[in-house]
């Protein structure tokens, strides 16, 4: 960038290459001085330059001028946001924890250029309701996502109109499980009011639930078939699309359909496995291989078309492993996909920014899917009002380059009449929320859960349990809509199987061969065997 400028109108030249702090000076003195040009030419000069300017414009500049290089506002400092989530992945699936089996060198690599964070949890311990957290920075009960396949209100803000709104291009691939609908992955309708499109993205190729090889998916409406492995076709699509939108800031959710059930990867992805696994058993892990791999594409092909440095792709799962995986995909932890405890909630996380993130980080500070749009409100300077209050996250930019263990505020959870909370090494778990079913676990000392030390710890069980009902009052003035300027204006419909709902029956009759619906369309009584 070049500047000619002008200080009590005598021309002084300078250069500026690669400064961001000084550009940024420039750059609001330029927006609030229309009669100084810019031209920089020698290092030297600038330092006359920065001096002159600061003596005229100190009183002025210091209570608006935001000197931290760690907040882009100008759009060409803004970065690249990716969210990339797999789907039913447990904490231990992956290499950076030793599991005995599986290997994921793309995840690894990126851990070690990255963020590591150990103790990151999904918003709840099933799929819907997470992926409301992420988009709303809120737990899943205040948007009416009270479990799977229920849908979203559509009075909630998201980060994708967010970030929408400040020119952003926002485009989202794969499953997306918050139009309430039921049932193995089905394109998208047009028509459909809680489609990606009404929430904030401009390009959506997605489905609305798991999806596996060569899936039908919806481009914004259009339904079309597409061949491949689920992973592979959806990053590569995403690369299409961000190769068309690299010149300006873009936000690009991949959700991924795997590992979910019903388990089908290529025979490339299980020829490392061994020989002995069931088939089953070789499905399951090779549709974490498959997506390891498209993780691995996303990341070169982003160093490839320059843009990774100030890319941040934020890598986590949408809610704990399932028993198929067995103790080692949750890493040892208690309880599986369902369950309130560790192995039901705690997900593998990972945040790369090379551009302000150091390498090589692990962090055991405990974070969650309901952080996710508040820091990136908090990296972008958005002003609050672009979430609907309350919100149950909090950012967690201070810890991108900072060893620090300590969270300020606990994280909540509520799962249908079971919940959590979270603050710090404590955690309580209620097993029923009606009876007030209570116990208290010290994390970090009992990883497994196993000891219950609310009759020992008394005085924090007790803060932690008033803590948690006061919430729950909270949650249930959101239930009923007293977050909304207009109330629940919308009635939330009830969640239903794609194949009971009158748009898609034209649909059935065409689809019933298809191997993922054909199973589920013949034990819902819709098709008769020949």
């Amino acid at each position: 960038m070049l500047y000619t400028i002008v200080v009590s109108n005598f021309p002084i030249q300078g250069t500026l290459k690669g400064n961001r702090l000084l550009s940024k000076l420039l750059d609001y003195i330029k927006r609030r001085t229309k009669k100084i040009q810019f031209e920089i030419r020698t290092i030297n000069q600038l330092f006359i330059i920065m001096n002159k300017i600061c003596f005229i414009l100190l009183t002025t500049l210091f209570a608006s001028l935001d000197l931290s290089c760690q907040s882009p506002k100008s759009s060409e400092d803004r970065p690249n946001i990716i969210l990339v989530m797999s789907d039913d992945q447990g904490w231990g699936q992956v290499g950076y924890y030793n599991h005995p089996i599986l290997k994921t060198p793309n995840l690894d690599r990126m851990a070690k250029n990255g963020l590591r964070l150990d103790r990151f949890y999904a918003g709840a311990p099933v799929c819907s309701p997470t992926r409301a957290s992420v988009l709303t920075g809120r737990v899943n009960d205040r948007t009416a996502v009270f479990s799977h396949g229920e849908p979203m209100r559509i009075q909630e803000k998201t980060i994708a109109q967010a970030l929408k709104g400040i020119g952003y291009n926002t485009a989202h691939f794969g499953k997306w499980h918050l139009d309430g609908l039921k049932g193995p992955g089905v394109p998208i309708l047009k028509d459909d009011i809680r489609n990606p499109g009404y929430f904030g993205f401009d390009e959506w190729i997605s489905v609305t639930n798991f999806f596996d090889i060569n899936p039908l998916m919806s481009h914004a409406g259009e339904i079309k078939e597409y061949k491949g492995s689920s992973s592979d076709i959806i990053v590569r699509q995403a690369l299409k699309y961000i190769s068309n939108n690299k010149n300006e800031p873009f936000f690009v959710a991949i959700w991924y359909g795997s590992p979910h059930d019903p388990w089908s990867a290529l025979d490339s992805d299980k020829t490392d496995l061994p020989h002995q696994l069931k088939e089953k058993d070789k499905n399951y892990l090779g549709e974490i291989v498959e997506m390891d791999k498209s993780i691995g594409l996303l990341r070169n092909e982003l160093k490839n078309m320059g843009l990774a440095q100030n890319t941040i792709v934020w890598f986590n799962s949408d809610n704990g492993g399932l028993p198929q995986g067995g103790k080692e995909g949750v890493g040892g932890l208690r309880g599986f996909k369902g369950s309130i405890y560790e192995g039901g909630l705690r997900v593998p996380c990972i945040i790369e920014w090379p551009e302000q993130i150091k390498s090589g980080q692990i962090s055991s500070y405990p974070a969650a899917t309901m952080d996710i749009f508040p820091t990136i409100n908090s990296i972008l300077e958005l002003p609050d009002s672009t979430m609907i209050q309350p919100i149950d996250g909090a950012s967690i930019k201070h810890i991108f380059n900072n060893n620090t263990t300590i969270r300020k505020t606990p994280i909540p959870f509520k799962y249908k009449n079971k919940g959590a909370l979270i603050d710090n090494d404590y955690k309580l778990v209620v097993e029923n929320i009606e009876k007030k079913q209570y116990a208290l676990y010290n994390i970090k000392d009992d990883r497994t859960e196993n000891e219950d030390i609310l009759s020992t710890h008394v005085e924090k069980g007790t803060e932690m349990i008033d803590y948690y009902e006061r919430w729950l009052e909270s949650v249930t003035n959101s239930v009923v809509g007293n977050d909304y300027k207009n109330g629940l204006s919308v009635p939330d419909p009830k969640s239903q199987f794609w194949w009971d709902t009158p748009k898609y029956k034209p649909y059935i009759e065409k689809w019933k061969d298809r191997p993922e619906y054909h199973s589920r369309l013949k034990k819902a009584n819709k098709i008769e065997d020949k």
